[in-house]
């Protein structure tokens, strides 16, 4: 289960990071939307203030239902605290390409976690834990992350943006948090560059995640989501369009 979190958290790292949507220092903690029965927290995956500001809103909301942008086998993985390094015979379940973004994302994932002190998904674990101290029921809202790495793809296109975008300077600050402007327009650079990964990292799993949240919100549910900086417009957009619809595709 400790691969798992390598894999995944490599790729989202590594694209993140390098790429060009986490481009800012990563120790804040995004930002807040709120539409009906729903809040969902945008928030860094390797930042304390995160960690910090998930649990506070989640105790002071006091809500019914927190949904994290997990599945099954990640939130085992992260209760388990244990850390797997991807080996030769994950290729065959996870794509040479989602297993070689997994073996730079777990180097990358040591660093980071001993120069920040905050592991990927610690957001992830306080909110599951702060649920806990409310009584809140957890709805894992993610995709399986089967899925999502063998679906994980880089064009040759997108492989010379990307080692191209390693060595681009920048011209926005980066010693602040970046508002809600500066993320669309990073996200919007990012479709436009990283198409198939978008599709695949954003565009897939947030169309997944607005389907799970709109059948909550049917519920008469008091919902607080915590999901990666990046996805919390589109979702609120996708679950104000679900929640207009009476059949919703699983």
């Amino acid at each position: 289960m400790g691969l798992l979190i390598s894999c995944y958290w490599g790729i989202v790292i590594v694209f993140k990071l390098f790429g060009v949507l986490f481009l800012y220092r990563p120790s804040l903690y995004g930002h807040m939307l709120t539409f009906q029965n729903l809040t969902v927290i945008g928030t860094s995956h390797i930042a304390k203030d995160s960690v910090k500001k998930v649990r506070e809103v989640i105790l002071d909301k006091r809500p019914t239902v927190v949904a994290l942008e997990l599945d099954a086998p990640r939130l085992k993985a992260l209760l388990s605290g244990v850390q797997g390094k991807p080996s030769i015979r994950d290729i065959r379940r996870f794509g040479i390409k989602g297993w070689l973004f997994g073996l730079v994302g777990h180097w990358i994932e040591q660093k980071l976690g001993s120069k920040v002190g905050v592991s990927p998904g610690s957001e992830m674990l306080a909110g599951f834990r702060a649920a806990g101290e409310v009584h809140a029921k957890i709805a894992l809202i993610d995709q399986d992350i089967t899925i999502t790495l063998r679906r994980f793809t880089l064009t040759f296109r997108e492989i010379w943006h990307f080692f191209v975008d390693l060595f681009r300077p920048r011209s926005f600050e980066i010693s602040g948090v970046p508002d809600a402007d500066v993320v669309c327009e990073l996200m919007d650079e990012v479709k436009v560059r990283y198409p198939s990964i978008y599709r695949v990292l954003i565009e897939e799993r947030n169309n997944f995640m607005a389907k799970r949240l709109a059948r909550l919100m049917k519920s008469q549910e008091h919902i607080v989501a915590v999901v990666g900086l990046g996805h919390e417009r589109e979702l609120v957009a996708l679950v104000k369009k679900y929640l207009n619809k009476f059949d919703f595709v699983s």
